[in-house]
């Protein structure tokens, strides 16, 4: 079974790529908005514990968060694999997914990375921002926040997976098409 973990910053283009993964490989889209969302809406028990600390202005404990995730995983029936979108977001994260996967008998095949540099993610943003519709890919100060915390706390994450021996970073700047090339061929290495 094929689990990419999809990483970069906010205007990398993993939603883009993502979507181009998932059609040539079969994987079934992982993203905790989505879990949040669904549990959220369907007033799960996941979804009541998740909400009761949102309400209070907590973050969502990590093993509810694990939680939604493997309740995701097991119900996927006939999957070739998943691709995380947005997680994991810490190493804590990253740890408990390898062992909420290792009980399943699971295993991350793999870490890819795109690179972009700021200047160009900052482009990309306010011009996604123009149809999006998402206020904090309008404002300045909101993008340079969300980049900021991406380097502080999700960064880690790669350094996680290089230490595996799992992390690829693929030049995230140029045509479509070339990057995905690039992302086939790490994908076709596992």
């Amino acid at each position: 079974m094929l689990n990419i973990v999809l990483f970069g910053p906010p205007g990398a283009g993993k939603g883009t790529q993502s979507e181009n993964i998932i059609a040539k490989y079969g994987l079934t889209h992982l993203s905790t908005g989505d879990l949040f969302r669904k549990h959220l809406g369907e007033g799960t028990s996941l979804g009541k514990l998740a909400k009761g600390y949102m309400d209070q202005g907590h973050l969502v404990p990590d093993e509810v968060v694990i939680k939604m995730v493997e309740d995701k995983i097991s119900s996927t029936k006939e999957t070739k694999g998943f691709i995380f979108d947005g997680f994991p977001r810490t190493t804590a994260q990253a740890n408990a997914l390898d062992e909420m996967l290792s009980g399943l008998e699971m295993k991350i095949s793999g870490m890819i990375a795109l690179d972009v540099p700021q200047d160009i993610l900052k482009e990309r943003i306010k011009e996604r921002g123009k149809t999006s519709g998402r206020a904090d890919d309008q404002d300045e100060e909101k993008i340079n926040t969300r980049i900021k915390v991406y380097l502080a706390e999700t960064l880690p994450v790669a350094e996680y997976y290089e230490k595996q021996g799992k992390f690829q970073n693929i030049n995230g700047v140029g045509k479509i098409d070339e990057i995905f090339g690039q992302i086939s061929k790490v994908i076709d290495s596992y």
